[in-house]
């Protein structure tokens, strides 16, 4: 039903509809409709937890841009067919810099307006000049009124369509920030805009109607377009987009503790699928089955999954991102779940376990299984305050290259396929070992490679730990016993002060720990 009365919105989505209304607009039915409502229950309102971690993330990037002004857009929901729409989610930096999560409204932008000195000291007369340059604004379109036409015309914005939503007086409250109507967003851009004067950033890849709006502002006064100053230089934009990335390589307590929470629900995620396996082995849609055990536990314990969810059987674990998950499940094969549950706040979890659909490994299963925890237990042992980021990954490629040489699967010794020219053991683990996690899945994603690849890793980072190993069945490299075999095993790692904690060390790792946790759940499941 979602959209019948689109047309009644002056936004070009909202008129998707018009060709099929049947709304009615007779001016009895208008007066009738504004009229005779009671107060809705307000939501709650009280301060969101995580309103002073965004406040710091605000001092932090606002501080690397004074005297601009930046734009941060929440977004707009997707188009997912025709005039239906995917579930809205935020852009991670706008989360980042509210907290504002489930509750955000589309189309919100928040501004940081420059301040000069006097403003700064206006604003919160106890802080030095350098703590408040400044100043966060949320702009944002506000609860509809009853006696209004957008109450129960607008499918995308009437709360007769979508629900309470929040007035500007109330998200003040939740997030600490001074809210205004978004239709006052344009002439709040302008002031004082122009060269030698307030420049604009804005993040891109958020919002094309607020990008439209910068460019405006940008045209009226007097800046030329934008572009790359020097030859490999980031564009103004870019830099912003660059920045709140950066951001968030550090995690704060708030944020850790949404991890901690993600993870779980994730472990109890993977708990369910345990539980569910033996009615996946031998149904044609197995795959589907343990993807919907998850994911019906993501929605129920959090927001959702954080992407989508490999369930992978078979020789189906062969291919990296497998997400179509249209196989069966058969006794006797390995199953690679990789999966994560986004909690309310869209901290995810990103878990990988290898597990056999018997509940026992063979001896080839388990040999490689086997290695790859290895790899994962080296990668660990490297991921410690004062290392490089890529030390993890090379700590765990020693552990690979070592075992492939020892199964006589390399044409060269493990030390010469090590080395920059070699990397003959790549062939069965392509892809990286680590990623950061946080807000993305792939979180920190647009940060410079020399605070990622090549940053020093600090207490505060979060990451995964994700060795592999794929044997794909036509791979003529290897025996026929290998063949289609695929193995990863996937942890989330906290770096902390004198070394690192893993955040999902509750999920059993060795071969006859996830035995017995399996013979455990099933145990369990039938009692």
């Amino acid at each position: 039903m979602r959209g019948t009365m689109d047309a009644m919105s002056d936004q070009p989505l909202q008129q998707r509809g018009d060709n099929r209304t049947q709304r009615p607009t007779s001016q009895a039915f208008r007066d009738f409709m504004a009229n005779k409502w009671g107060d809705p229950t307000p939501p709650p309102s009280d301060r969101s937890p995580a309103a002073d971690s965004a406040a710091e993330h605000r001092r932090q990037l606002a501080s690397q841009f004074p005297g601009e002004r930046l734009v941060i857009p929440a977004g707009t929901p997707p188009v997912r067919s025709n005039d239906t729409d995917y579930r809205f989610r935020p852009h991670s930096a706008f989360v980042h810099l509210t907290g504002l999560s489930a509750g955000c409204e589309p189309e919100s932008v928040l501004v940081l307006h420059p301040l000069d000195q006097s403003d700064a000291a206006s604003a919160d007369p106890s802080a030095s000049p350098h703590d408040d340059t400044h100043e966060a604004v949320l702009y944002m379109r506000p609860a509809s009124g009853r006696d209004t036409a957008e109450f129960y015309a607008d499918a995308r914005n009437g709360e007769f369509w979508v629900g309470r939503r929040p007035t500007l007086e109330e998200t003040g409250a939740v997030t600490g920030i001074r809210t205004e109507h978004i239709d006052s967003l344009t002439d709040a851009l302008a002031k004082d805009a122009g060269p030698g004067s307030v420049a604009l950033r804005v993040i891109r890849s958020a919002d094309q109607a607020v990008n439209e709006v910068v460019e405006q502002v940008r045209t009226q006064a007097g800046f030329t377009a934008s572009s790359d100053s020097d030859e490999g230089e980031p564009s103004g934009d870019d830099r912003l987009d660059e920045a709140t990335s950066e951001l968030r390589l550090i995690k704060t307590p708030y944020e850790v503790d949404q991890l901690r929470k993600a993870m779980a629900a994730t472990i109890s995620g993977f708990e369910r699928v345990v539980a569910v396996l033996p009615r996946a082995a031998g149904n044609p849609r197995g795959e589907r089955l343990i993807e919907t055990a998850f994911e019906a536990g993501a929605r129920i314990d959090g927001n959702g999954t954080g992407y989508d969810t490999i369930a992978a059987a078979g020789p189906n674990a062969t291919t990296l991102h497998w997400t179509a998950n249209t196989g069966p499940v058969e006794t006797g094969q390995l199953l690679l779940l990789d999966a994560g549950v986004e909690v309310d706040s869209f901290y995810t979890a990103d878990l990988t376990r290898t597990l056999p659909v018997s509940g026992h490994y063979s001896p080839v299963q388990r040999r490689v299984w086997q290695a790859v925890v290895d790899a994962a237990d080296a990668a660990f042992a490297a991921a410690v305050p004062g290392q490089r980021f890529r030390d993890v990954h090379d700590a765990a490629m020693q552990v690979i290259a070592q075992r492939l040489a020892e199964w006589g699967l390399l044409p060269v010794s493990a030390a010469e396929s090590l080395t920059r020219d070699g990397q003959q053991h790549r062939r069965w683990m392509v892809h990286g070992t680590s990623h950061h996690l946080g807000i993305d899945v792939h979180d920190c994603a647009r940060a410079r490679a020399e605070l990622y690849l090549d940053g020093i890793l600090e207490p505060g980072m979060v990451f995964t730990i994700e060795p592999g190993l794929y044997f794909k069945p036509e791979d003529l490299a290897v025996p026929p016993e290998y063949r289609g075999i695929g193995a990863r095993c996937e942890d989330d790692v906290l770096i902390t002060a004198d070394g690192n904690e893993n955040l999902s060390a509750k999920l059993p790792r060795q071969p006859d720990e996830i035995e017995q946790w399996m013979a455990r759940v099933w145990a369990e499941s039938i009692g």
